[in-house]
């Protein structure tokens, strides 16, 4: 309990010197800034080399959305992860974070020198300049449909510029449209719940439906020690699943961790799954992403249900 109340305010403290001052460019009081680097030498220091991070310099990422929970995390305890984006057909690197440069938790950076970016209505990141793709390869079709008429690339990412950073939101073909007609972006969604400890997968459902709901895998083991120490009697995960006092609980988890999402993104109702999403059923990939459609199919029974009157 005292190691763990030490690390979080070591944390504590690694935010507000990293982010809330370096992060922005600012230089942290001299008072922040000596606690910062006794807890750097004495907490983090340790932290870094049980991850083999000890002379670590800075780390590129790119390729998916990182979580900014786990940005702001990462960035706490002294490690340099620079945020990027690209595609193939932009020879890679389109934006990044600098090291030593202000940036901000959540964006992927400032394009590099010669890229062209604009955001069309429908909010798609359009791309030109001479790193990005001529075309494809004796496939005109596929050509003339990614490029605008006025010969900017259409990414399939929808993103905006904040200032000079680039901030994605979600791929436009996994967009989904509820029948109110707002646009909802699944995986933001999903990634704010899966910093839940009690959350180990997540499938959004909303495409086509009056409201979010989610098909939720929790953290069984946890689950468990949670019924337990509240005297929750089950005798399978089926029945844990079901208990209205567990349902309320991962509730009011939900509930917090989407406080800042607009109303019509939030969850209203979700089930919890007494059984993981598996490869051999069909619903994950080789790179373990969800199968929607799959997931449509076999949970409709379950789907159907959260959204009866």
């Amino acid at each position: 309990m005292a190691k763990r109340k030490l690390f979080r305010h070591a944390e504590a403290v690694g935010k507000k010197h990293n982010i809330d001052y370096i992060s922005k460019g600012k230089r942290p009081p001299l008072l922040l800034h000596m606690e910062y680097e006794f807890l750097n030498k004495t907490v983090f220091s340790l932290v870094r080399k049980e991850l083999g991070l000890e002379n670590a310099h800075f780390f590129p990422t790119a390729g998916a959305t990182v979580n900014p929970k786990v940005e702001e995390f990462v960035h706490s305890i002294g490690i340099n992860m620079i945020v990027g984006y690209g595609l193939t057909e932009s020879l890679a690197t389109v934006s990044c974070n600098h090291l030593g440069e202000p940036y901000t938790v959540g964006g992927v950076g400032i394009p590099i020198e010669g890229i062209d970016i604009k955001i069309s209505e429908e909010g798609e990141v359009l791309l030109k300049g001479p790193t990005i793709t001529k075309g494809y390869y004796n496939r005109e079709d596929l050509t003339k449909a990614a490029f605008t008429a006025d010969g900017y690339f259409k990414t399939g990412d929808s993103g905006y510029l904040e200032g000079n950073e680039l901030f994605l939101k979600e791929r436009i073909k996994d967009l989904f449209k509820t029948s109110n007609g707002k646009y909802i972006a699944p995986q933001m969604i999903e990634s704010k719940l899966l910093v839940d400890k009690y959350i180990d997968q997540i499938a959004i459902i909303a495409d086509q439906r009056k409201f979010v709901s989610a098909l939720i895998i929790p953290v069984y083991s946890l689950l468990e020690e949670y019924a337990r120490e509240n005297k929750i009697p089950f005798e399978n995960r089926e029945q844990l699943c079901k208990n209205p006092q567990i349902n309320e609980m991962m509730k009011e988890r939900i509930d917090t961790l989407q406080q800042q999402l607009a109303h019509y993104e939030q969850i209203k109702r979700f089930t919890l799954l007494p059984h993981h999403f598996t490869m051999e059923k069909g619903e994950l990939t080789n790179t373990l992403k969800i199968k929607r459609r799959v997931l449509n199919e076999n949970y409709k029974k379950e789907i159907d249900a959260m959204y009866a009157e």
